[in-house]
């Protein structure tokens, strides 16, 4: 009877910490939403909704933000940088912010799929050529940079250069970590999300957006503007780790076509102390492929060259536009 008794009490308490926690994820996604509304408009793609900010006139300039960001990363100050000159586009990629998912990512409640770049990219494209953009330059940072890359291996008619930021482009060793491995697995993908949704703290996510931004400083108003909860929403989290999880045999496919598909031209800006994506194993080997690539070596600088040397970025956007034509 006692133990008939201790057990049912001990399901019910299981149950009550579930719930709550889900109610509590709930809230904080409502709250994140609340906070952090789309910026700017919505393009119909193949029946998904890709989030856009359009800004400026000028050749036209599409922004792809990294791994588990949105496009509030290049409106909080490069975007502003930029649109005296060109027609900027920054896109939410699929699933993160306020994009739909793509390919056979989307709708899959647990994530245990992930859209690849090339998936990514023929929907950032068809939504560029929506709003008109036929061949614009192409900006990406961080996982955002593969997906460009793809972009320009799979729709060279429809991009004029590439501007690659910190962004992987050939395999790494060793695996990413204890983090993308339990969330990355079905159990965790369902369990982990809505608990770091629910409880993640103010400090834990300065924190981690500190850990991105080492060994600068973060800029004063960048974790407010950026909508950081919107990347903890439980869909958001999943999508964000598969995608990460399942890049390396994209990029290992990739890197088999850059030397004979891609010859558009080239720009890439890393920082010496990239610990995220480490210079010496993806953009020297990506210069070295491509004998038309300007790399640019930004000393002291660590994964987020847009912040911590926009006038480099800005320098190197000018020359693809005057090497392309377009100005």
């Amino acid at each position: 009877m006692g133990g008939r008794l201790l057990k049912s009490l001990t399901l019910a308490a299981l149950v009550g910490g579930v719930l709550f926690t889900a109610r509590q994820s709930s809230e904080h996604v409502a709250a994140a939403e609340r906070n952090f509304p789309p910026e700017g408009q919505y393009i119909e793609v193949d029946g998904r909704q890709i989030h856009a900010v359009v800004r400026g006139t000028g050749p036209d300039l599409v922004l792809i933000h990294g791994a588990g960001g949105n496009l509030r990363d290049f409106t909080f100050d490069l975007m502003d940088r930029l649109t005296d000159r060109y027609r900027v586009i920054a896109f939410d990629r699929p699933g993160m912010g306020y994009s739909d998912r793509a390919g056979n990512g989307y709708g899959d409640a647990f994530g245990r799929t992930a859209e690849s770049p090339a998936e990514q990219a023929a929907l950032l494209a068809a939504a560029a050529r929506a709003l008109g953009a036929e061949r614009p330059i192409v900006l990406g940072h961080s996982y955002g940079a593969s997906v460009a890359l793809a972009w320009a291996l799979d729709h060279p008619d429809n991009i004029a250069g590439l501007i690659n930021l910190a962004g992987p482009s050939h395999p790494w060793p060793g695996e990413l970590g204890a983090y993308y491995t339990v969330i990355g697995s079905s159990l965790g993908g369902l369990v982990v999300p809505p608990l770091v949704s629910a409880y993640a703290s103010d400090g834990m996510i300065r924190g981690a957006v500190e850990g991105i931004f080492g060994p600068q400083e973060v800029p004063e108003g960048y974790v407010e503007h950026i909508g950081a909860p919107l990347t903890i929403r439980p869909d958001s989290l999943r999508a964000n780790t598969r995608q990460v999880n399942t890049l390396r045999p994209h990029i290992v496919e990739m890197t088999k076509r850059y030397a004979q598909e891609l010859a558009l031209p080239v720009e890439i800006i890393h920082g010496d102390l990239d610990e995220t994506v480490p210079l010496e194993i993806h953009s020297i080997p990506l210069r070295d492929a491509l004998p038309q690539a300007n790399l640019t070596v930004l000393e002291g600088i660590g994964h987020m060259p847009h912040h911590a040397a926009p006038d480099m970025v800005e320098a190197a956007i000018d020359r693809i536009a005057d090497k392309a034509g377009l100005r």
